[in-house]
């Protein structure tokens, strides 16, 4: 199973989802009404622009309106090229991980590392556009290493 990192809420009943491995797919949830039918109340756009990432397994809306997101990978529409933060969200998620399994906060390891607590939570939101000093000393606080791979 692939993570999804991320969900924008589309026009019409239509999300884009960002994965880990750097891609965004679109899909319209209303390509599967016709298998389930209940998917048709996501016509109400107040309840449609209410959906959330379940972890990193799905959307959903409530306990009868989810998606996996394998589905959504597999059906969707590939839109990466649309967005020119990916490299930033999938770095902010993967900093926010390796933080989390280090069982530290924010602040913590904001001050480990010599920088803001809001220039660390604008990386790990994927808002930031981090320098490479930057993220190297994150990096060390967390005793990790960077690693380039130019595609």
């Amino acid at each position: 199973m692939l993570k999804s990192i991320k969900l924008v809420i589309k026009e019409g009943t239509t999300f884009d989802l960002y994965f880990i491995d750097g891609t965004v797919k679109r899909y319209d949830i209303l390509s599967l009404a016709d298998k389930f039918p209940q998917l048709n109340a996501l016509k109400d756009r107040n309840l449609f622009t209410k959906g959330k990432l379940l972890g990193w397994s799905g959307v959903y809306w409530n306990d009868d309106l989810d998606i996996e997101c394998d589905t959504v990978y597999e059906e969707g529409i590939d839109v990466s090229k649309e967005y020119d933060d990916i490299d930033n969200v999938v770095l902010g998620y993967k900093i926010r991980e390796l933080r989390r399994n280090a069982d530290l906060s924010q602040v913590e390891l904001a001050s480990k590392a010599g920088i803001d607590q809001s220039d660390l939570s604008k990386i790990e939101k994927g808002l930031a556009n981090p320098s490479i000093k930057q993220i190297s000393k994150v990096l060390s606080a967390l005793n990790q290493r960077l690693s380039v791979e130019l595609k």
